[in-house]
């Protein structure tokens, strides 16, 4: 009886370090790739179309009609399916300049049929950027992940390609 508890508890130490091994290989189970050089997790993705069509710069901080830091750019914009054919839902937010010439940071939700989804970040003039999905309602009460930005059509029109993590 005593030589089985000393090999019982290196059975289990092997047993448990080749899950550890296991488990870090695979990622969890849930795979991971980089993109922008950031690590992610698979999980549901949703690709919108917005079309920026009521884009306003208000309370011009300088006083004046020019870009300056302070600045508010306000939206509610139609948002169509990933082929850019129907209408699926709308957005609204709002933007704060921040870099004149450069960026803006941004808060918006996105309505869509089965619930809303908020974001949170960046907005680049002359990049795409990435940003925070920082929370939602209906199906994306849960929601959390992050939002590939990507400007289309001249920046009339941006992809919004949503990552919910698992």
């Amino acid at each position: 009886m005593k030589r089985l508890v000393p090999l019982s508890v290196l059975v289990l130490a092997l047993a448990t370090a080749a899950g550890v091994a296991f488990a870090a290989s695979s990622g969890g189970g849930r795979g991971h790739d980089k993109h922008h050089g950031l690590p992610i997790r698979h999980g549901k993705m949703i690709h919108v179309v917005e079309h920026a069509t009521s884009d306003a710069v208000t309370n011009h901080a300088d006083g004046v009609n020019t870009d300056s830091v302070g600045d508010v750019l306000t939206f509610a914009n139609d948002v169509f399916d990933q082929e850019d054919s129907s209408k699926v839902g709308s957005d609204q937010g709002y933007c704060i300049r921040m870099i004149v010439g450069e960026s803006w940071e941004c808060v918006w939700t996105t309505v869509l049929p089965r619930g809303q989804i908020t974001v949170e970040g960046p907005f680049y003039d002359t990049k795409d950027s990435v940003l925070a999905i920082t929370g939602g309602t209906g199906a994306y009460s849960f929601a959390r992940g992050w939002m590939e930005l990507k400007s289309r059509a001249g920046g009339t029109e941006f992809d919004f390609i949503f990552h919910l993590s698992p």
